[in-house]
């Protein structure tokens, strides 16, 4: 079976306690919540967290509950809804202030995926140019462009996977780095994408899936996922790539994206550039899957984009158990960046975007406008 939204990784919870994908009568009921699957919990438990106060809603981004820049996106527009629809405030402008200051709030949440904020501030935007019908105007209008951004993201997955399974073909093997699959997006993900649609067309691949230190997303994420869906995965450790390059066991590696800049320097989870280097070397193609909200043209390269350090606890522990002596000094980044000129193609939602990426972006950007 294949992985599709209705994993429910990222939902609307109503009062009656149906869940949604889209705006519906139904889904616009007083009283719903955030719907989210609890990350931390898998691949050992399948649980599901509800929000709907400030609070829960920046602890789950924080603490990677909800992770991938497409699934924080979408998670953080809903919250801000679920947040702004239990307000007792009853003036209107009263109302639009509390909703701007805990955008801002969520925004901080996590600084280098764009998505968060681009979801956040057409949200807002949204209440902004359409504030004249009260309160209740402004929570229905919350809910309703944030379950937009949410439909679209799970239609944006599933183009980036037709036209992103043109590069593929049978008996291919695929390495990937992280987890941007169905558990980082609306829809099946952006990095995976690609790889569902062509198992869904019978296409015959073998996807490499690095562990991913410190916190293990492919070795958690990923590979739980793309087994759940019926493809053929091995996790490998994060040093074990170039050895299975040099083997002639990959022909492609795809990875997502959480911030790109207009000269194509893509921000991915720290250890992406490593593997793009292995790959330069190995004369092995190099694509990031994204959707366009990812591309952020305000930088004009990688160097610009803000990468997050995250608690030394994360590499001196695991699960519990400690992996390194008391006191050690860390360096924990969550991110790098991989210069564009490691970049095969950019597989997107409108089509296929290769070099020179300094023109093609701002063609594709001109495109969305």
């Amino acid at each position: 079976m294949k992985p599709t939204t209705r994993i429910d990784t990222v939902s609307w919870l109503s009062a009656d306690g149906s869940i949604h994908f889209s705006p519906s009568p139904e889904a616009l009921r007083p009283g719903g919540k955030l719907r989210i699957i609890d990350q931390r919990a898998l691949p050992a438990h399948l649980e599901y967290l509800r929000i709907d106060t400030l609070e829960e809603a920046c602890d789950a981004i924080q603490t990677l509950a909800v992770r991938g820049a497409p699934a924080i996106g979408c998670a953080a527009a809903l919250a801000l809804a679920a947040v702004t629809g239990k307000s007792g405030t009853a003036n209107q402008e009263a109302l639009l202030k509390e909703v701007m200051k805990n955008a801002r709030v969520l925004m901080e949440s996590r600084p280098t995926a764009v998505n968060l904020a681009w979801a956040l501030n057409r949200c807002t935007a949204r209440i902004v140019t359409g504030n004249g019908g009260g309160t209740e105007q402004i929570k229905e209008s919350l809910l309703r462009e944030a379950l937009s951004i949410l439909e679209e993201d799970i239609a944006l997955c599933a183009r980036i996977g037709e036209y992103g399974r043109t590069l593929l073909h049978d008996g291919m093997g695929i390495l990937t780095h992280c987890n941007a699959g169905a558990l980082a997006a609306g829809g099946d993900g952006t990095a995976l994408a690609p790889i569902y649609a062509a198992h869904a067309g019978g296409m015959k691949l073998k996807v490499f899936s690095d562990e991913t230190r410190p916190l293990l997303q492919g070795a958690r994420l990923t590979a739980w996922e793309l087994k759940q869906g019926g493809v053929d995965v091995s996790v490998i450790c994060d040093n074990m790539a170039a050895r299975l390059m040099r083997e002639g066991r990959i022909q492609a590696v795809i990875v997502g994206a959480d911030r790109i800049a207009a000269n194509g320097d893509t921000a991915n989870k720290i250890g992406t550039y490593s593997v793009a280097i292995a790959a330069r070397y190995h004369r092995i193609p190099f694509y990031v899957a994204t959707p366009y909200s990812t591309f952020d043209m305000s930088l004009s390269s990688g160097e610009q984009i803000p990468i997050e350090q995250r608690a030394p606890g994360e590499v001196t522990s695991f699960a519990g158990v400690k992996t390194a002596p008391d006191g050690v000094s860390v360096c924990n980044p969550a991110f790098d960046v991989t210069p564009h000129s490691l970049i095969r193609a950019f597989i997107t939602d409108r089509g296929i975007i290769r070099p020179p990426f300094e023109k093609n972006l701002v063609v594709f950007q001109s495109i969305q406008r």
